[in-house]
């Protein structure tokens, strides 16, 4: 541990903020983590984990955990209206839809907070409504009207970070790419299994149906817009919305629909990027979802708030100024970052059509892709190297200097 910088405060009480609070503490840091809700938000959806991220958890002493805590998804199911599967991806498969580590947003956030709860305070239900820095120390101003002076400060907040705008204003853009999604949890019935099940329907429309390990399903409805005003809307207004695109989807439309209307956790938002030309200010910086969020769409949004906290910390942790850690920090995070945030060309188009035809072509090309020659093929050229450029970066072992 270096002699400075020793006293951090990490807002967000997620998934990056619990981890950066885990490798500061092992490095010697004393550390607060604050949390804007009055208690561990457990809900949302699944999450992979993948190549460094993964590494990282093992480096933590949490992979076993993560693996035990698995959703029990064997993999993705292609669907048409009547329930018939038109293609599979089994959980083994090359490049496949779900992960050995796939895991539920909620289980995750308790494995971390229970790894890093002993080390490190926790404080819940309160927020930053002010900062004020020095060439010394960070003063924040809390919205119970707390005033506290730590020598550094990092956002590990959501992509409609607060804490964000007060150290950056509008400065980085939240890139919008078109597409909504309402994620919930439903009960689960007769059609349910293992699988994941997917259903593209005309109309830019995708539903998507998984298992989870809570007795529960999870559930997802997306669709291609470009009305941004579906974002500012209050939740009823949203849900309004909801049921309007779901209608004349088929499939399983009345069982979704009748959970939106009584389901009080619908998450609803604007698929969106956001991109910073810079993450730190001063003696304060952000990290994750605030800092970088490359979208559910390139399913690393949580291998890079892993990475990034655990590359941070390190270089915290090995030198003596911040404006050298946080310089250090971006060279190695920011091209990792820039490779992620590439989304496949044609996505989330392809993926949405909006004719019936353009349905027939998508479920035709994954029954293509899930035939026993094409994954023979996929799993021979991924054995020699997975994913050379999205899973793989460079990650220094910080405890041995």
């Amino acid at each position: 541990m270096k002699s400075g910088n020793k006293k951090v405060l990490v807002s967000g009480a997620s998934i990056a903020g619990p981890t950066l609070a885990f490798w500061l503490a092992k490095y010697g840091f004393d550390v607060t983590v604050i949390e804007r809700s009055k208690s561990l938000r457990l809900g949302g959806q699944n999450l992979d984990i993948r190549g460094a991220g993964r590494a990282i958890t093992r480096l933590m002493g949490l992979e076993d955990e993560i693996l035990a805590a698995n959703t029990g998804e064997i993999g993705l199911q292609f669907v048409n209206k009547n329930n018939q599967v038109e293609a599979a991806f089994p959980i083994d498969g090359a490049n496949g839809f779900t992960s050995e580590a796939e895991i539920l947003r909620g289980d995750l956030v308790n494995i971390l907070y229970n790894a890093t709860k002993k080390k490190v305070k926790y404080v819940f239900g309160i927020h930053i409504t002010a900062i004020d820095q020095g060439d010394d120390r960070v003063t924040t101003t809390f919205n119970d009207g707390r005033i506290d002076i730590f020598d550094l400060l990092i956002a590990a907040e959501g992509v409609r970070s607060t804490t964000r705008y007060l150290l950056f204003g509008d400065e980085p853009e939240i890139k919008f790419v078109g597409l909504y999604n309402a994620w919930y949890t439903i009960p689960k019935n007769d059609t349910d299994t293992k699988w994941a099940r997917w259903y593209t329907a005309p109309g830019s429309r995708v539903m998507v149906i998984r298992p989870d390990n809570h007795g529960t399903v999870r559930a997802s409805f997306s669709f291609l817009s470009d009305n941004l005003s579906y974002q500012n809307l209050s939740n009823s207004e949203q849900k309004k919305v909801l049921k309007e695109k779901l209608s004349g989807a088929g499939w399983e439309e009345n069982r979704l629909m009748k959970e939106v209307e009584k389901n009080d956790d619908v998450y609803f938002d604007g698929v969106s990027q956001v991109h910073a030309p810079r993450w730190f200010n001063g003696r304060a910086g952000m990290i994750g979802d605030a800092a970088y969020c490359p979208t559910p769409l390139t399913g690393m949004g949580t291998t890079l708030a892993i990475v990034g906290a655990y590359l941070l910390a390190g270089e915290l942790s090995r030198h003596e100024k911040h404006k050298d850690a946080f310089a250090a920090y971006e060279e190695r995070m920011r091209p990792f970052v820039n490779n992620v945030q590439k989304l496949p060309p044609g996505v989330p188009w392809l993926a949405h059509p909006k004719s019936k035809f353009g349905v027939k072509v998508v479920n035709t090309m994954a029954g293509i892709l899930a035939s026993r020659p094409v994954r023979k093929i996929s799993k021979l050229f991924a054995s020699k190297d997975e994913d050379p450029t999205k899973d793989k970066i460079d990650l220094p072992d910080f405890t041995s200097q």
